[in-house]
C-alpha cells in the first residue's frame, strides 16, 4: 500500500476517533509527507536505522520542531501496528530530541488585582457601559477559570443558562470540558445578560458573529494601559498561565488543574510547577507525616 493511502488513512483516523483540529492534520501532513520523500524506499516499511538517519536529517531544526517530527512518526507507526500493516513500531527506538519548555509569563498578583479594579471602577455605578460591563465579564473568565481566547470569544450565550456553577467550553478538538465558574464571574453575568442584544447565539456578540480574538487581545491591553500596567507584558494567554499558577501557588491538585485547563496530556501542565520552591518546602513540612513526629524537624539546614 502506497504511503499516500497509508498517510491518508492515519489522517482519517485523527480526525474522527481523537478528533485533531484541522491544523494539527496539516501538521501532521507535512511531517509525514516529509518524512516519506526522505526516506529511501517505502516510508511504511521504514526500519529504525532509516528513521535514525531521517531524523540525523532535523538535527539543523530546532529541538521543539524535531521532536514534534518524531512524536508525528510515532503516532503514525503505533496506527500501522493497530491497523496490522506492521508488527513493530520502529519510531520508539529512536531517542526523543531534548527539548525544553519556556517558562509561562504570568502576572503577579497585585498586577491582578490592578487589572480588577480599573475593570471594576469602569464598570461602577447604575449605568455603566456595556462595553464596561462585558470587560468585567471577560477579564473574570479569563483568570477565574483559565479559559484559553478561542474558548472564551465562542462562548454560546446558553453557557450562562441557569445557576450552573460550571460552564461547559468546547476546546481544542473539539472536546468538551467542565470549567468553574465563580460567584463573581456569576454576578457579572448577571450584570450583562441584561445588555445583550436579542437573537444573537453568542455571548459576547459583533455584528453577525462573536468579538474576535484579536479584539479581546486589544481590548485586554488597553485595559492594562488604563490601569497603569505594560500593555506588552498583557494577553490573554497570559492571565490563563496566571490562573493556573496562582491556584497551585494556593495548593490546586495538578491532575484537576490538567482538567481545568483542558490539557490533553498532564506533561503540559507540569509547565507551572515552577512556583516557588520555598513554598513547596514549607507544605511538605506542614503536610508530611514525618512532620508530625516528636524530634523530627524536615526544615532545611539554613545557609
Amino acid at each position: 500500500m502506497s504511503d499516500a493511502v497509508l498517510i491518508g488513512r492515519f489522517l482519517e483516523m485523527m480526525a474522527a476517533e481523537r478528533g485533531a483540529s484541522r491544523n494539527t492534520l496539516a501538521a501532521y501532513r507535512r511531517d509525514l509527507e516529509q518524512a516519506a520523500e526522505w526516506v529511501r524506499g517505502s516510508l511504511g516499511d521504514a526500519d529504525a536505522a532509516a528513521l535514525r538517519k531521517l531524523m540525523a536529517e532535523y538535527r539543523s531544526l530546532a529541538a521543539s520542531s524535531a521532536a514534534r517530527k518524531l512524536s508525528a512518526l510515532r503516532q503514525f507507526f503505533a496506527f500501522l501496528l493497530d491497523e496490522g500493516e506492521r508488527a513493530d513500531n520502529p519510531a520508539l527506538d529512536i531517542a526523543r530530541p531534548a527539548t525544553r519548555r519556556p517558562l509561562p509569563r504570568i502576572l503577579t498578583h497585585a498586577d491582578v488585582e490592578r487589572l480588577f479594579e480599573q475593570a471594576g471602577e469602569e464598570a461602577a455605578g447604575d449605568a455603566p457601559p456595556a462595553s464596561a460591563v462585558r470587560m468585567l465579564l471577560l477579564l473574570e473568565l479569563l483568570y477565574g477559570s483559565g479559559l484559553r481566547a478561542s474558548e472564551l470569544v465562542s462562548l454560546p450565550r446558553r453557557a450562562a443558562h441557569g445557576e450552573r456553577e460550571y460552564l461547559i467550553v468546547r476546546g481544542k478538538g473539539d472536546k468538551e470540558r467542565l470549567v468553574p465558574l465563580s460567584a463573581r464571574a456569576r454576578g457579572a453575568f448577571d450584570r450583562w445578560l441584561p445588555l445583550l442584544a436579542d437573537g444573537s447565539p453568542w455571548l459576547f456578540p459583533s455584528g453577525k458573529a462573536h468579538i474576535s480574538r484579536v479584539r479581546l487581545f486589544q481590548m485586554l491591553r488597553e485595559l492594562a494601559g488604563r490601569a497603569g500596567i505594560d500593555p506588552a507584558a498583557i494577553s490573554p494567554h497570559v492571565l490563563r498561565h496566571a490562573f493556573a499558577t496562582h491556584l497551585l501557588e494556593g495548593g490546586a491538585d495538578l491532575r484537576a488543574l490538567q482538567l481545568m485547563l483542558g490539557h490533553a496530556d498532564i506533561a503540559t501542565t507540569e509547565i507551572y510547577t515552577h512556583v516557588d520552591s520555598r513554598r513547596l518546602v514549607e507544605l511538605v513540612n506542614r503536610r508530611h507525616p514525618l512532620a508530625q513526629f516528636d524530634g523530627v524537624d524536615l526544615k532545611p539546614p539554613s545557609a
